[in-house]
């Protein structure tokens, strides 16, 4: 392997799924604006993530749509018309 190519910045990062609030901590030089305080009374940096194993469809086996900022109803209202015209 290369030397002198990987950070040495790594630190303990909670990182959130804010689809369904649950969290795990790993090794992380991943950039964070907020920190939280677990149960162990350590604060620990806090990176938010749309989607995780815990609540992606491959992993969960469940058809569950994740909609972030109404993206589903602004595509469903845009092609509205054309998707009228194929049910006829």
């Amino acid at each position: 392997m290369k030397k002198d190519i990987h950070p040495d910045n790594y630190r303990l990062v909670v990182f959130k799924d804010m689809s369904n609030d649950n969290y795990f901590i790993s090794r992380s030089t991943a950039p964070a604006k907020e920190t939280i305080k677990l149960d162990d009374g350590k604060e620990y940096p806090l990176f938010k993530l749309e989607i995780s194993s815990t609540s992606h469809p491959f992993y969960t086996g469940k058809m569950k749509l994740v909609d972030s900022a109404g993206r589903v109803d602004k595509f469903m209202s845009r092609y509205k018309k054309h998707m009228d015209k194929k049910t006829r």
